[in-house]
């Protein structure tokens, strides 16, 4: 049985995924179940080594995951709509500098303005960064349509551990099953923050080197971060590992939230999709 499962939540639906293939599942107006297939983007095995694969990865996964939102929010519009490669690549790259704008441009600033020299500059520059995502996340989770996103990224969990647990996809098995879950994106992103007030020691010279080399770090701290998190699935039981994974579970209590037995079919009938 292939357990290398992931996904995220889509607009009124779920995204799963293995290595071959992926699938998503929305809830139209209609209330019926509407379910798409396609193949993965696959990189190089020439990529697939220890630190690299996890900053390749991320690329491709989130190439997938833009795509599969194109397709299910046009689904809950009515009508057929499907980005470019070049549409999705340039996605990609705005948001990537819209995070750097939040995450890295505006608490290294702030930080610097407050104290610019020694570890206290690093370490108030990483409260800023999760003062900043917590807030940022507390804030989208009190909109209605990201709450029912987050019922959705709840079903998806529960529906990966039900199927890790190798128990039958049922609503009933289903909803016995925690909604966090250590390999989720959003304590992938609490780890990126924790490891970069430690990585970020490491770069001094005048603000701008300070600045830039942060940015030129990014790839390094996310192919670590990889590594940490998938180590964490295989070993959840671990005493140390659950206590070093907690703050990202605790995170889950806002960008997830228990779903509705029709949000768990949508995650089932994705599942199932990916497994056929």
């Amino acid at each position: 049985m292939n357990m290398d499962i992931g996904g995220q939540a889509v607009i009124e639906g779920v995204m799963m995924r293995n290595r071959e293939k992926y699938a998503v599942a929305v809830r139209l107006p209609s209330g019926e179940i509407k379910v798409i297939k396609q193949q993965s983007s696959k990189f190089s095995s020439w990529f697939n080594v220890f630190f690299i694969r996890g900053v390749v990865g991320l690329g491709y996964t989130l190439y997938d995951g833009i795509n599969a939102l194109v397709w299910s929010s046009s689904q809950s519009l009515g009508k057929e709509e499907q980005l470019s490669k070049k549409e999705i690549v340039g996605t990609i790259a705005l948001s990537f500098l819209a995070a750097i704008l939040l995450f890295v441009a505006v608490p290294f600033f702030t930080a610097s303005w407050i104290y610019a020299e020694g570890i206290w500059f690093n370490v108030l520059e990483g409260l800023f960064r999760v003062v900043i995502f917590v807030g940022y996340l507390a804030a989208i989770s009190a909109l209605k349509d990201v709450k029912t996103l987050f019922r959705y990224h709840g079903a998806e969990h529960k529906t990966i551990y039900c199927y890790e647990n190798k128990k039958e996809l049922t609503v009933k098995n289903v909803k016995k099953f925690s909604r966090f879950h250590p390999r989720c994106g959003t304590s992938f992103l609490f780890v990126i923050m924790v490891l970069s007030i430690f990585l970020f020691t490491f770069i001094s010279g005048p603000m701008w080197v300070k600045f830039s080399g942060r940015i030129a770090a990014l790839p390094i701290i996310a192919g670590i971060g990889y590594e940490l998190i998938k180590l964490s699935g295989r070993h959840s039981s671990n005493f140390l590992v659950k206590l070093a994974i907690a703050p990202g579970l605790w995170m889950q209590r806002i960008t997830t939230k228990e779903p509705t037995d029709k949000q768990i079919e949508v995650g089932i009938a994705s599942l199932k999709a990916v497994l056929e």
